[in-house]
């Protein structure tokens, strides 16, 4: 069944030799390559078809007669084919091929069902500047359409990262993007962020999200914190323990780390069996660890948040001062978002953070030296609590109220867990990272007030409110 990412290629993509992006496109998760270019360029087509194979993915053309020459998975149609055109098309293919037929509304997507189309392509969806579609399509015209057939529907035009979620809820089965557009210094991580997207569409649990952090006994951060935001916003938590600490709201008292081989083989009984969505990266406190960690982001195209723990809210050391340049070095260039506060932020790029345009001289700094995106959080200035989010090239202002309050123990750990389990269940970076600034300030409101000193957040009623439930009496059908 056509679903998932697809990808649009043509004669002249990548100096029409695109198979090496589409390598890794397809180690991010795209799932169809549509060819859409003439029989020119057989010897190409032929390197996608097999590397279409060797990914379990799909190779649909544009020209009926070169998919049954290929042998590809299907082809499909413009709009407009009569039927007799398309019942041709299909018998040419043969058995156990997709046909496919490009439609504008529900009375043409009801024709070319019945003339036998397997699956349909509809859009313009959005408009496109510099892009002339004609008539958009749109969200209500695709609704109407996925109404009144039960086939699977591909959408195209001015799909984005950002829109695509409206898309999917409208009935998309798949999304079809240019391959211009995935053009990246990592174009695995690009199909990533929109593969991900589809896990919106899958039943409770819904992502899998593994931290790799320390255990804190006093459960209020560490991977204790991390499992039980993934758990009670309806995610699949799994963990891998770097160290065990001693700690209560008052301090740690002793930090035991673990071997960097037992750490390896809890990393890779998850990955080789389970799975992940997204990676959150908490306490790594030693070199040696940073270095193994690092080496296995490198090994898969999994979205890592990094959130680069260094001091307790007691002021104990959780990282050693040797780890700090290989953090830098190593394993800040494999993070999809990192998520420093303003002290971490400062052993980052060596800079003094005073103000807000600090904040945003900082997050492009860190960038530079090769996180993919940067969250940098202002809770340590004076005033208004704000955050600064540099997604991609575009920087994004997150103000909060500032909650005076000692219990603040954990909130690092929390709010990154947030965004990791909202990245993880489908929801794209700048509202993943909006719906995680909101968790953290409700958690830190309704603080239970546990403890002598630095007391934990409240993950329970930040959960509920995030999901919309009255926690005096939870209407749990709606989870």
């Amino acid at each position: 069944m056509l679903g998932g990412l697809c990808v649009l290629v043509g004669d002249g993509d990548c100096g029409g030799r695109p198979a090496q992006q589409v390598e890794a496109l397809l180690r991010g998760g795209a799932q169809t390559i549509v060819y859409r270019g003439s029989g020119a360029q057989k010897d190409a087509v032929r390197e996608l078809r097999d590397l279409c194979r060797a990914a379990s993915a799909r190779l649909v053309l544009e020209d009926v007669a070169l998919a049954k020459e290929l042998d590809a998975d299907g082809a499909y149609l413009e709009e407009g084919t009569k039927k007799a055109d398309i019942a041709a098309a299909r018998a040419a293919l043969g058995e156990g091929k997709s046909m496919g037929l490009a439609v504008r509304n529900a009375e043409q997507a009801q024709s070319a069902c019945e003339a036998g189309a397997s699956f349909l392509t509809v859009g313009a969806i959005f408009p496109e500047a510099g892009i002339q579609h004609g008539e958009i399509a749109g969200l209500r015209t695709l609704e109407h359409i996925r109404r009144t057939v039960d086939v699977p529907l591909c959408v195209f035009g001015g799909i984005t990262r950002d829109n695509a979620p409206q898309a999917l809820a409208a009935g998309a089965s798949a999304l079809a993007v240019p391959i211009t557009l995935l053009k990246d210094a990592n174009p695995a991580m690009a199909a990533r962020e929109f593969t991900l997207l589809f896990n919106s569409l899958k039943p409770y649990p819904r992502g899998r999200m593994l931290t790799i952090a320390g255990s804190d006994s006093g459960g209020g951060a560490g991977i204790q914190a991390d499992l039980k935001v993934s758990t009670l916003l309806g995610s699949f938590g799994m963990s891998a323990i770097t160290a065990l600490t001693a700690q209560n709201t008052l301090g740690v008292s002793g930090i035991h780390a673990a071997p960097v081989d037992f750490i390896q083989a809890q990393i890779e009984a998850v990955l080789s069996d389970i799975g992940a969505d997204v990676i959150k990266i908490g306490m790594l406190f030693s070199p040696e660890i940073i270095r193994l960690v690092a080496g296995i982001l490198r090994q898969h195209t999994i979205p890592a948040v990094i959130d680069p723990v260094m001091i307790a809210k007691g002021g104990a050391a959780l990282l050693r001062q040797e780890a700090v340049t290989a953090l830098r070095d190593e394993l800040l260039p494999l993070a999809y978002l990192i998520t420093p506060n303003i002290p971490e932020a400062e052993t980052l790029t060596g800079m003094s953070i005073c103000t807000e345009d600090d904040m945003e001289r900082a997050a492009e700094k860190i960038q530079e030296l090769g996180a993919r995106n940067v969250l940098v959080k202002g809770g340590h200035l004076e005033g208004e609590s704000v955050d600064i989010l540099r997604a991609g090239a575009r920087v994004h202002r997150l103000p909060g109220k500032r909650i005076d309050t000692q219990h603040t123990h954990g909130t690092g750990c929390t709010s990154s867990a947030a965004i990791a389990t909202f990245l993880a269940q489908g929801v794209p970076l700048v509202k993943a990272v909006e719906q995680g600034k909101a968790f953290i300030l409700e958690a830190i409101r309704q603080a239970p007030g546990l403890g002598h000193g630095h007391g934990p957040v409240n993950h329970f009623q930040a959960a509920m409110h995030a999901l919309g439930l009255n926690p005096g009496k939870p209407n749990l059908k709606d989870i």
